[in-house]
């Protein structure tokens, strides 16, 4: 029985993309939301997810770095997925017919310039591949999606402007949650260790707790933080840093770490994807 993968959306989403590109002998599993699709692989319907954590236009994803830590799964891989927003209409429709154009709020933004220019209202959907399908199945020229190539493939419509992001190197960035951690592979290349952390209730306890990682020359390549538990007194980060945890530099800055917080959890431990470090 082939190995499944779960994301978020319809078929020719975005995520469904990456699922094909970076893991092309899984069969996809469309799931409604992000909380589902952590639902698929930790109920054992999927054996992976395919979530999207941040777009190089949009930023991050809404939500998503909250989900992860409670999702009680663990991310092995990652992979960058550049993101082509194509006005998708009906056979036979033109950009002059589109009145409306349907995407979900993440993609608006990333082509706000082709709309404006082309006076069409940009709608929200819950997904872009929905949005294709919804398109299909209304047959209004007055109507377009904005969405993948494949969207365009499965749903048979037509691709009435391609590529018309704002920005020639959009792309989104996308993790692969397992419900088994893998600290395993080393390799050649350079490793990623992610986690979560909140910081004791002490004066200067962020500053410090970031010492360790400069003192110990561990390149941190993310900090971000939000509010958990529906309070402004409780803030927890989220953390990407260079490195494997066995490393000793690394093993040697979680544990300064650890003294200045009051929560710490290791999200993930991955190789890092050679788009990461793409210039162009």
């Amino acid at each position: 029985m082939a190995q499944k993968i779960a994301f978020q959306g319809e078929l020719g989403a975005y995520g469904h993309q990456a699922c094909l590109e970076a893991r092309p002998d899984f069969t996809p599993l469309p799931c409604a939301t992000f909380d589902d699709t952590l639902a698929a692989v930790r109920d054992g319907h999927a054996d992976l997810g395919m979530i999207a954590i941040e777009n190089s236009t949009y930023g991050r994803v809404a939500d998503v770095h909250s989900l992860l830590p409670e999702s009680g799964l663990h991310i092995v891989d990652e992979t960058f997925v550049r993101v082509h927003v194509n006005l998708l209409g009906v056979p036979g429709a033109t950009v002059a017919d589109v009145k409306q154009a349907f995407g979900h709020v993440v993609i608006l933004p990333q082509c706000a310039g082709f709309l404006r220019e082309h006076d069409i209202k940009g709608i929200v959907s819950s997904d872009n591949a929905r949005a294709a399908r919804e398109v299909a199945e209304a047959r209004d020229p007055s109507r377009a999606a904005l969405a993948s190539a494949l969207a365009a493939d499965i749903y048979d419509l037509d691709v009435l402007a391609a590529h018309i992001e704002d920005h020639d190197r959009n792309t989104t960035r996308f993790v692969v949650m397992s419900r088994d951690p893998d600290h395993t592979r080393r390799g050649d290349g350079v490793m990623v260790t992610s986690f979560v952390f909140r910081v004791r209730n002490i004066p200067a306890a962020l500053y410090k707790a970031m010492g360790g990682f400069a003192t110990n020359g561990v390149n941190m390549t993310k900090l971000e933080s939000y509010m958990v538990g529906g309070t402004f007194l409780a803030t927890q980060f989220y953390a990407e840093i260079e490195g494997h945890p066995e490393d000793p530099a690394v093993a040697r800055a979680l544990e300064e770490l650890d003294y200045f917080t009051d929560h710490l959890r290791l999200i993930g431990v991955f190789p890092a994807a050679p788009r990461r470090f793409e210039v162009s």
